[in-house]
């Protein structure tokens, strides 16, 4: 359901309490972050239930996606897994040993260094990956078209040099 045109939100409504009880305090950033932690709130609640589709979490279909990405044979070292789904290794371990029971991943020393792990898709796991991602991006599709293609366009850059921003702080 669409808002009146001029009504205020509830970030809106949030910040005119604080000017009412904090003159001396600017709320206005919380136009900008406390809709942007709403909206992925919003877009999280979207999203997750795409994944549950087949039976993941979000962190296990992160893990699935960069293994996928990986491009064939579908595998990264333990380590660099972890740093591209940025959890710890103790939290990816619990994630691929979950995974590994269900058939979607394997573990196994890599062939030039057996101390080295490599997390590895299985045939049943790219399977998987590929069908959730594919339905995962319609559905992301379908969030953004809702927006409309001018304003979407006009975001990204916009979010991409915040996100620069923040990780060079």
């Amino acid at each position: 359901m669409m808002p009146a045109e001029n009504a205020p939100d509830r970030v809106a409504q949030i910040m005119e309490e604080w000017r009412r009880e904090r003159p001396d305090i600017d709320p206005s950033p919380q136009g900008v972050i406390g809709r942007l932690h709403r909206l992925a709130l919003a877009l999280t609640a979207q999203i997750t239930p795409v994944y549950g589709e087949w039976g993941l979490s979000e962190a296990e279909f992160d893990l699935l996606a960069t293994l996928r990405r990986a491009g064939a044979p579908y595998a990264r070292p333990a380590g660099e897994l972890a740093g591209h789904t940025m959890v710890t290794t103790g939290g990816l371990t619990k994630r691929v040993d979950r995974l590994i029971e269900r058939g979607l991943v394997e573990r196994d020393a890599a062939a030039d260094d057996a101390r080295r792990r490599l997390v590895r898709l299985t045939p049943a796991g790219l399977d998987v990956i590929d069908e959730a991602f594919a339905a995962h991006m319609a559905n992301e599709h379908r969030l953004i078209s809702e927006l409309g293609a001018t304003d979407a366009a006009a975001l990204e850059p916009i979010l991409s040099r915040w996100l620069d921003i923040l990780d060079d702080a």
